[in-house]
């Protein structure tokens, strides 16, 4: 199955270039690792020359003469050996140095990848999967190992190739000269193995990401995909992604197998036979000496053998390109966090918060709110109602500052929100969403979210605040109990009261419960209803509520529908209207009345 996005044409040599361009910068970071490496490389070169015309010395002038005596035996041999014990440490300087500027090079990416991630604004996470997000923090940052220590093998080909055909030269000119005629067929081979390869490539990790997401999202849901019995459908098209990558896979394989590896072995083989025919026409008329015949080939195999290295890396090379263009997309990425202005010194003191004008939409055209106006006095409770996709979560959303607003001014204290550092705002502000979240770790770090200035006692008052002590006690190792991931041993009552508790031990000012009680049951939520009257007190809260008997008492309510306020007033004030209010909690009530 084709895939017609921007991944399924080839990279241009222009576009391999500036993705080159910008990752090189990460490198340099580490120059001293990568030029040190260079050096060794260039040294190793020499060697490589050195040692085969050590060798054509001693046969040239010691035994085919029949002069050599024990002695010049063990002083050649003894020379050879020390050059190749040299060589050797060459080689391990060369290999050990490139592969810690590669490995730290990688971190550094990978580093700045995660810090972006969370720059990024609310709006990226919800048009991009997962899995593709781990794909690209994962595989394609461990490619670019790969792909870095590529350029010490091009490197030290290139060494190797220009120091063996000075060599072949200085030995044969005219031959030599007859050898390189056959590098352009070699270069015509790279590129266009660059621009075929490419486009496979960048499909073979698109579906990479596929499966990842995949993979990913079914883990997640495995229990709702077992409940309603779709394993079959989730492998029908896990297989068929699955089967598009493998047909990638294959296509690339062939395509190595043509042009990598056998083109230079039968550009090495014909150059051979030249060599071998050039030097037996020539020894039909005049003496060749075996020396120069055995270097000459040494040379020559120096010359191929680092263009198979290559040809076998290019592969390496494309994987690169196409996983650094993706890792560069992230980077380019413009969905950033709403801005803040970080250095300002203002405090939310009051907590009144003011909506005026407020328009949002998380696409261009399609607002969700239309012209929001509301005021929380301090200490007020304003409680927000309305059918799902009414506006309700949207208008926590702007508050906490997760999404930007196109029009309208969102105040706290008087002060424009924008206005305020992103620090402020979250500690002045603790919010506690539908669904808890536990990190791994234990209770005590879940409650304090890993910040070392809340101590055990405030973890402690905090838990008894909002009742959540009465279970933490009974566990056996209390507030150091283990919790694994997601919070998965713990039951969504007791995974809520934590939640209380982590955002309660801030002490925050504003106050925002986006269906907090919606996931508990009654008789926690019966436990849980003195901490929240608690929690409130002296906070201005705002609370979003599918259960209207929870929020009777709430200073005001306001009724969304469309985006648009279309009620407000006290509880009693809105059933006295007998309007949208009324039938909703003439519903809920019947309801009620109907399960009891």
């Amino acid at each position: 199955m084709e895939k017609k996005s921007a991944w399924a044409k080839s990279m241009s040599l222009k576009e391999q270039f500036i993705v080159l361009k910008r990752l090189l910068p990460f490198a340099m970071k580490f120059k001293l690792q990568f030029f040190t490496a260079i050096s060794f490389a260039a040294v190793l070169s020499v060697i490589n020359i050195l040692l085969p015309k050590l060798l054509q010395y001693y046969m040239d002038h010691f035994l085919t003469t029949k002069n050599a005596t024990l002695n010049i035996m063990f002083f050649f041999a003894g020379i050879y050996f020390l050059g190749t014990i040299i060589k050797a440490l060459t080689q391990f300087v060369q290999n050990f140095c490139y592969a810690m500027g590669s490995e730290r090079t990688l971190e550094l990416i990978r580093v700045k990848l995660f810090t972006k991630l969370h720059r990024l604004g609310m709006r990226y996470f919800d048009q991009v999967p997962a899995g593709s997000i781990v794909s690209r923090v994962t595989n394609d940052t461990k490619t670019l190992f790969d792909f870095w220590m590529l350029f010490l093998t091009l490197l030290v080909a290139s060494f190797s190739s220009i120091s063996a055909f000075v060599a072949m030269y200085f030995t044969n000119a005219k031959l030599a000269l007859i050898v390189l005629l056959f590098l352009p067929i070699v270069v015509a081979v790279i590129v266009y193995y660059q621009l075929y390869s490419s486009k496979i490539y960048r499909q073979m990790r698109e579906y990479l990401s596929e499966i990842n997401a995949k993979l990913s999202e079914n883990l997640l849901g495995m229990s709702i995909i077992q409940q309603f019995r779709q394993e079959k459908r989730i492998l029908r098209e896990f297989e068929i992604t699955n089967g598009d990558y493998l047909n990638m896979r294959v296509a690339m394989i062939k395509v190595n197998a043509l042009l990598l590896n056998p083109v230079i072995t039968l550009l090495f083989i014909l150059s051979e036979v030249v060599a071998l025919g050039a030097f037996g026409i020539s020894g039909t008329t005049n003496f060749v000496q075996a020396g120069i015949i055995y270097a000459f080939l040494s040379y020559l195999q120096s010359f191929f053998n680092p263009m198979s290295d290559v040809m076998n890396s290019l592969t390496v090379f494309q994987d690169g390109m196409v996983a650094g263009s993706r890792i560069l997309r992230i980077m380019d990425d413009a969905t950033l966090a709403p801005k803040q202005e970080e250095d300002s010194e203002k405090r939310i003191v009051e907590g009144k918060i003011e909506f005026e004008n407020v328009t949002f939409a998380y696409e261009e055209g399609k607002d969700v709110l239309k012209d929001i106006n509301f005021v929380v006095e301090p200490g007020q409770t304003i409680a927000l109602v309305g059918h799902t996709g009414s506006g309700k979560s949207s208008t926590i959303n702007i508050l906490m500052r997760f999404y930007e607003f196109a029009k309208g001014i969102v105040k706290i204290d008087g002060t424009d929100i924008r206005n305020y550092s992103t620090k402020e705002l979250r500690e002045k502000i603790g919010l506690v969403l539908q669904d808890s979240f536990l990190f791994y770790g234990d209770i005590a770090s879940n409650i304090r979210m890993f910040d070392t200035n809340i101590s055990d006692d405030q973890i402690k008052k905090a838990a008894e605040f909002v009742h959540a002590s009465q279970f933490i006690e009974k566990l056996p190792r209390k507030y150091h109990t283990r919790v694994i991931e997601r919070g998965a041993t713990y039951s969504a009552g007791e995974k809520q009261l934590l939640s209380f508790a982590r955002v309660i031990v801030r002490n925050p000012k504003i106050l925002v419960l986006d269906e907090a009680t919606a996931n508990i049951d009654t008789q926690t939520e019966l436990l849980i209803q003195e901490g929240l009257e608690k929690m409130r007190a002296g906070r201005t809260t705002i609370v979003i509520a599918h259960r209207l008997s929870t929020i009777r008492d709430a200073d005001q309510i306001l009724v969304l529908d469309e985006g648009k306020i279309i009620e407000r007033g006290t509880h009693d004030e809105l059933l006295e209207k007998k309007g949208k209010y009324y039938e909703m909690y003439q519903l809920q009530t019947s309801q009620k009345r109907l399960n009891n």
